[in-house]
């Protein structure tokens, strides 16, 4: 049951990060169509908007102890954040803090970013084939990550969590197994919970306002929804932005778990686009669903019990199940009549 339960919180876990990449993929696709193959660089993006949040707030005054000396007789330098210096024990909250707090900076500079990609990119292949959408939005990631090259280099950049944070959690007791002790990395947890807020948020934001039951109008008839007088353009556009913004708090809350390189979206756009046309495109409720059944699938996979029986299956198990459903189900799970379909 420990294993079970271990396994478990794990798929959910991972399926969480791959559930809101997909969210913004299928917002995107269900608003504009376009086939954003540059998603994952948003991921990216917001990965190292939460490295250059550390880097601002951890550059260091230096300053002399005469009382402290080296063992050869100098004086020590004393290198202090100075944000701390400047703000004493806040300072030091912010510095440890800062992979959360950086979400705060992460919102507005990817919305920004996204609402600039859509704008002076994006808009002009709106009436393209999901052909050369694929080709522009795949260099377009590819420019980005030689972006980020050029400015962080090549090796992963760790990033830590608050310290007290850095536990475990008792998730034995929480299901009433305190004979059979179940621990589980409590930062873990708090990606799982963080997925699931920012899950809420859009699909509340998409039903129960104003603007979203307007930009839900337009994505089932765009033109009936211009003869209005509503610009849906300008939504759609903002919509683009959200999506930049789901992506980019995704990736600047994971920089704990997986310390971020100039190449993780990748790792992330390839598991995220089979997680989207396994939900269904243009389906929200499919790519949430997904995201965590296949991040669970995946995790189970990799148990060594289950690798000894079928080797290598925890690299496949994905791509197996979108091959089942696919051949059952060529609209995907919860996708909509004639997308995805012949």
């Amino acid at each position: 049951m420990n294993a079970f339960l271990a396994q478990l919180l794990n798929g959910l876990d991972k399926g969480g990060a791959y559930a809101l990449i997909a969210l913004g993929l299928t917002l995107v696709f269900g608003t504009l169509g376009v086939v954003n193959f540059a998603h994952g660089a948003l991921f990216m993006l917001g990965c190292f908007c939460a490295v250059t949040f550390r880097y601002f707030l951890t550059i260091e005054t230096v300053t002399i102890d005469p009382t402290k000396l080296s063992p050869w007789g100098a004086p020590v330098e004393v290198r202090t954040p100075l944000v701390q210096s400047w703000l004493g024990d806040w300072g030091a909250i912010l510095v440890d803090y800062s992979v959360p707090i950086s979400v705060l900076f992460t919102v507005p500079v990817m919305l920004v970013i996204g609402i600039a990609m859509e704008r002076g990119l994006i808009k002009h292949f709106y009436k393209r084939s999901h052909a050369e959408q694929i080709l522009v939005t795949f260099g377009l990631a590819i420019v980005l990550q030689e972006i980020v090259k050029s400015f962080f280099g090549a090796n992963p950049k760790p990033q830590p969590i608050p310290a007290d944070l850095r536990m475990a959690a008792d998730v034995g007791a929480w299901f009433g197994m305190e004979a059979q002790k179940l621990t589980y990395p409590l930062w873990r947890l708090i990606y799982l919970l963080f997925s699931l807020g920012v899950i809420g948020a859009v699909f509340a934001f998409m039903r129960y306002t104003t603007f979203g039951m307007v930009v839900r109008a337009g994505m089932a008839d765009r033109e009936t929804v211009g003869l209005l007088g509503i610009d849906i353009d300008k939504r759609f556009t903002i919509v683009f932005g959200m999506a930049a913004v789901v992506a980019g708090v995704a990736g600047a809350m994971y920089t704990p778990l997986l310390p971020p390189n100039y190449h993780i979206g990748m790792d992330f756009l390839v598991l995220s686009f089979v997680v989207v046309v396994v939900g269904g495109m243009g389906s929200l409720p499919g790519a949430v669903v997904a995201g965590f059944l296949l991040g669970v699938l995946q995790s189970f996979a990799s148990m060594n019990e289950v690798k000894s029986i079928i080797p290598g299956i925890d690299q496949i198990i994905i791509y197996l199940v979108a091959i089942v459903i696919l051949l059952v189900r060529p609209r995907g799970l919860m996708g909509r009549s004639g997308v995805m379909e012949s």
